[in-house]
């Protein structure tokens, strides 16, 4: 059936060129950080070239007519496990060698319903059974691309980190390993299995990145005087710690109560780093004094709470809490479903926390872009920044908002009416292609025996 899936995408793929210059005119543009008017948006080689009330339509763009819509910057979930053909490596709990990068699923269909729901970047991680889980990945949803193709090139490396339940659980003697059909027995403890062990973990590893760390300064600074020392070995799970401790690698540390929030600061000021995003922080309202002194960010969830033991003390109050408390605050999806309505999901914290629209859609923008490192070129509608522009029929705050059409660098991934349009051409283009690999399979199965 793999195949079936392949063909449908290859037809179902859009027009991957973008217009020499596209103007999208007409609407209410939503900018984020330089207001909201009713004017144009001039697209070019992939950036916004212009923007404003009076904009001069250069000759031969192609026309979007956005006329009683709204145009906005493309919507950044900073935490989500999509497209990915794997999460956890949880046979250790230090796996900062693993790279979710190597293993990008192109072909994962909730790239494509994400667009529908106006998202244009993700990054996707590991998952939380780890004390540091690895390596993540930056991509765009360019539906249609290979794996190199979603990845956002030049994108700060971001290294995963869980605290707290989820990794304690994961080291607990009480995990069975069930394989169909074979009788196991328990599975081995692994270390850590207490949230004080993970602590213990957080330092252990920081302490031999540091020592690794001076062992290549050493033989650098030995090879700048003209030595020829041996060069110490290669560690693959020191690197990315001592690209942490350098500033060469963003830190985002899954995190729910306070006392593990202010331990993993803490860990952080005693080696030198900060945390760029603490995932979930659904306690994050009783410490944001402590979150905005470390000037470390938060995503969470608008309104989830009460799921499991840690979840709790959860209230919907939690972001505009800490909005006001001066944090930098996103919200992030963590599911396929949740991140096709992140809007919806912004819209909830004006209901719970009496934010203005545009701090409202800050949280599913430009804020996540500052948490990634990507603010300079995603986040808000701006001269220069990447052509990632989304159309609504209505506000984006409206329960009945609907996306039309998605640009990603330029180039429109989405468009609803021409997915209306073509669903019945794909539903026969599937039925066709299932016919055939099944007359295909009926002609390649071996003869049936007759009995003697």
């Amino acid at each position: 059936m793999r195949s079936i899936a392949i063909a449908l995408l290859a037809a179902a793929l859009p027009a991957l060129a973008a217009p020499p210059v596209t103007a999208i005119v007409g609407g209410t543009v939503i900018t984020i950080t330089k207001g909201t008017f009713k004017g144009t948006v001039i697209l070019k080689d992939g950036k916004i070239a212009e923007i404003g009330e009076n904009v001069s339509i250069p000759a031969g763009a192609e026309k979007v007519d956005a006329t009683g819509m709204y145009v906005m910057p493309g919507i950044i979930d900073p935490h989500s496990h999509i497209a990915a053909e794997a999460t956890n490596e949880g046979s250790i709990s230090v796996a900062s060698m693993v790279d979710i990068n190597d293993v990008i699923n192109p072909e994962d269909i909730a790239i494509y319903r994400a667009l529908a729901g106006g998202v244009t970047t993700i990054v996707t991680l590991h998952g939380s059974a780890d004390t540091i889980g690895g390596q993540c990945a930056t991509i765009k949803m360019r539906w249609g691309k290979d794996a190199e193709g979603l990845k956002v090139q030049g994108a700060p490396p971001i290294l995963k980190f869980a605290l707290g339940e989820n990794v304690k659980r994961a080291g607990s003697s009480q995990q069975r390993i069930n394989i169909p059909g074979l009788s196991m027995p328990q599975a081995p403890l692994r270390y850590p299995g207490t949230r004080m062990g993970v602590e213990d973990v957080l330092r252990q590893s920081f302490l031999k990145a540091k020592a690794y760390q001076a062992e290549w300064k050493e033989y650098n600074d030995q090879v700048k005087a003209g030595q020829h020392p041996i060069p110490p070995r290669r560690d693959l799970q020191l690197e990315p710690l001592v690209a942490v401790l350098e500033g060469r690698m963003l830190v985002h540390t899954h995190a729910y109560r306070q006392d593990e929030i202010l331990m993993f600061l803490k860990v952080g000021d005693e080696f030198g780093f900060r945390t760029a995003c603490l995932i979930h922080c659904l306690e994050g309202y009783k410490v944001a004094k402590e979150i905005a002194a470390h000037k470390a960010g938060v995503t969470t969830f608008s309104d989830w709470w009460d799921y499991k033991i840690e979840a709790r003390d959860a209230i919907p109050y939690n972001a505009a809490i800490m909005l006001k408390k001066g944090v930098d605050v996103s919200l992030h999806s963590d599911d396929a479903q949740l991140m096709r309505h992140l809007n919806q999901e912004a819209a909830k914290i004006i209901r719970y926390g009496g934010i203005s629209e545009n701090e409202a859609l800050s949280l599913i923008t430009i804020a996540p872009a500052r948490q990634i490192g990507l603010d300079k070129r995603i986040g808000s509608l701006e001269v220069g920044k990447d052509a990632d522009v989304v159309i609504y029929d209505k506000h984006p705050l409206s329960n009945y908002a609907k996306v039309q059409k998605v640009f990603i660098d330029g180039i429109k991934y989405f468009d609803r009416d021409t997915d209306i349009s073509g669903r019945a051409a794909k539903e026969a283009r599937k039925k066709a292609l299932i016919q055939k690999e099944q007359e295909m399979m009926r002609r390649a199965a071996p003869p049936t025996r007759r009995p003697a």
